[in-house]
């Protein structure tokens, strides 16, 4: 049962501003609930789709009214009858599905943020917040809002704030000790916010962990708690748990890890283990249960799910399994959309004839449009985050040696190519993030990315390319590394590389007559009135470029902007002939362009019985 929102007041906003004011010491009936777990109003939103998370994760505070008018309902929120949360990040429900091992149901709540007070009382021992860009540090945030003239204030930083100034004048703060998760809890370690956002300890890890739950004692019996802690992950699939109420988009863990080993990534860090499908399907099942309509299978790789630890590399994607999974996860009665999240574009080159069929599996019930990009009846399109990280393979051999297996980090642009060409013909359409500013990136590197992007744009190739600033994240093995930290320090190729990735984004909102013309004048207007000052010179010309102020090659050629060079790359049958000969039989006959002398892969079992049946 939900119950709706009335009188135009939403979750503390009054006409689209803040309230934040004195909480009253009236307590909650029952005295409060023993554990209460939170998260910020702007990652627990369930509709408008990905994108508006995304945009409140780069946009300054500032630009809030933007978003205000593009979706005047974001703030509202359902209820359940006893006024806690309908729906949670993943995140917190699992911490919920942990917790319930031990603790009864009636000892924990999940509310929103400016709910806090209605299940905050005297009674409360802890109060568990998940939370992922406190301080707007992660790799989107910084660039975007630092363009606009803010470091550390995008949109959800902003709504985290106010999450925490809540906890922190609650009449009852002393009662209660506040534990904070979540991917975005090293941005309060790393800047010592303990005491500014009111936190009395951060956990690194998952929270099934024994680690996990003896905090949670220890918080309810008034001990002290350590500022940090780093708890254990589960090595086996069978100690993952999966929530069994809503989650915010419907978001169902699929795998943890990727075994792709890239320098930057924390995720990378844990172990590589798929979800059992009847857990998976556990999840999907709650959530439609609840009146979710949408789901989304969290990975790092959506692909390697259901060839984790078999004897097939797992960067050879099992497809019958991936087929049998989405195939129920989409039939499931109440599943009226699904939406992708995260791969890789080497399995699109290894396994073409997957992607065509997982096409015909996803693309009814995507929710996703491009008129001006898709060949699809209703013009549907699947968007997987992909990274693309950077086109030079000197640089990507430091950072990500890794990315592109089978295939050598050598032929990365051919891996990108070759790839995208074969999403793009099944209506995929990406987002790919860059890195920008990486250390020891030079001026060859990011010029080789431009090749890599102006190749795209030449072969008619589309994604949306989401360029972002290095930002050394904790317990990566790239931490103690030092890049581009603010804007105005990226150089004039730097800049031209995060222009001309917008540039090719927005093509598909400008075919209309009157579209490039207001996008020129209104981005020649914001450069003049503000930009140039806050990004210094080099920005100016790749400015121009972005509003088509004149032609590119004319630029070119006054030596204001470089115009990539045409790439020499290879094909897809040039490019698995490099795969490792032990490795080759792994590649299915019925994608074609296999290498000479190809033989299939014989399974284990099936040679066994063949050795035993010649002995005989």
């Amino acid at each position: 049962m939900t119950t709706p929102l009335t009188n135009g007041h939403v979750n503390g906003h009054v006409n689209g501003q803040a309230q934040v004011g004195r909480q009253t010491a009236q307590p909650p009936a029952d005295g409060g609930k023993l554990i209460v777990l939170t998260a910020p109003l702007t990652e627990t939103i369930d509709h408008a789709g990905y994108f508006i998370q995304m945009g409140m994760a780069s946009m300054p505070i500032w630009m809030e009214g933007v978003m205000n008018k593009k979706y005047p309902h974001w703030r509202e929120v359902e209820y359940n009858a006893d006024g806690s949360a309908r729906y949670m990040p993943a995140g917190v429900r699992l911490v919920e599905a942990s917790l319930l091992r031990e603790f009864k149901p009636e000892d924990i709540a999940c509310c929103y943020p400016d709910d806090l007070e209605k299940f905050v009382g005297p009674n409360t021992r802890v109060v568990a917040v998940s939370t992922h860009n406190p301080l707007g540090v992660t790799f989107a945030a910084g660039v975007y809002t630092s363009i606009f003239g803010s470091s550390k204030m995008p949109i959800n930083s902003h709504y985290s704030r106010l999450m925490f100034e809540k906890i922190k004048t609650s009449p009852f703060r002393q009662n209660f000790k506040v534990i904070v998760g979540g991917s975005g809890g090293w941005q309060i370690t790393q800047t010592n916010s303990f005491e500014e956002l009111s936190v009395d300890c951060v956990v690194e890890g998952r929270s099934e962990s024994e680690d996990t739950m003896e905090l949670f004692r220890k918080a309810i019996n008034g001990e002290e708690l350590p500022r940090e802690i780093e708890v254990g992950h589960p090595k086996e699939r069978e100690a993952l748990l999966v929530p069994d109420r809503r989650t915010t988009f419907g978001v169902v863990e699929m795998t943890t890890g990727c075994g792709r080993r890239c320098q930057f990534c924390v995720p990378d860090l844990n172990p590589q283990i798929d979800f059992p499908k009847d857990k998976i399907m556990t999840a999907v099942r709650a959530n439609v249960r609840e009146g979710n309509k949408q789901i989304s299978l969290a990975t790092e790789d959506m692909f390697i799910w259901g060839q984790v630890h078999t004897e097939t590399p797992f960067y050879f994607p099992n497809r019958e399994a991936l087929l049998d999974l989405y195939s129920s996860v989409v039939n499931e009665p109440g599943v009226e959309q699904h939406v992708l999240s995260h791969s890789t574009i080497a399995p699109a080159v290894v396994d073409p004839v997957m992607i065509e069929k997982l096409s015909e599996l996803l693309l009814p019930k995507s929710p996703i449009h491009l008129p001006y990009l898709s060949n699809h009846p209703q013009k549907k399109a699947l968007s997987p985050l992909i990274g693309l990280e950077t086109g030079s393979p000197r640089l990507g051999k430091k950072i990500m040696p890794s990315k592109g297996i089978p295939f050598s980090v050598e032929d990365w642009p051919s891996v990108v190519l070759e790839g995208l060409a074969v999403l793009n013909r099944n209506n995929w359409f990406p987002v790919m993030t860059l890195i920008v500013g990486a250390p020891d990136e030079t001026d060859e590197d990011v010029m080789a990315t431009l090749d890599l992007v102006y190749e795209m744009e030449r072969r008619g190739l589309f994604a949306f390319l989401v360029p972002s600033i290095f930002t050394p994240l904790h317990d990566t093995r790239m931490q103690d590394k030092m890049g581009v930290s603010e804007t105005r320090q990226l150089t004039p190729l730097q800049w031209q590389l995060l222009m001309k990735c917008w540039k090719l984004n927005l093509r598909p909102g400008l075919y209309s007559w009157w579209g490039p013309m207001a996008w020129r004048t209104g981005a020649l207007a914001l450069w003049a009135w503000k930009l140039r000052k806050i990004n210094g010179p080099n920005f100016t010309w790749p400015l121009m470029m972005f509003a088509s102020a004149l032609p590119e090659n004319l630029m070119a050629k006054m030596g204001k902007i470089y115009v990539g060079k045409p790439l020499k790359t290879k094909s897809r049958k040039e490019l698995l002939a490099t795969i490792r000969p032990a490795q080759q039989q792994f590649l299915r006959e019925d994608c074609g362009d296999l290498p000479d002398g190809w033989k299939p892969h014989t399974p284990l079992e099936a040679l066994k019985s063949e050795i035993l049946s010649v002995g005989s």
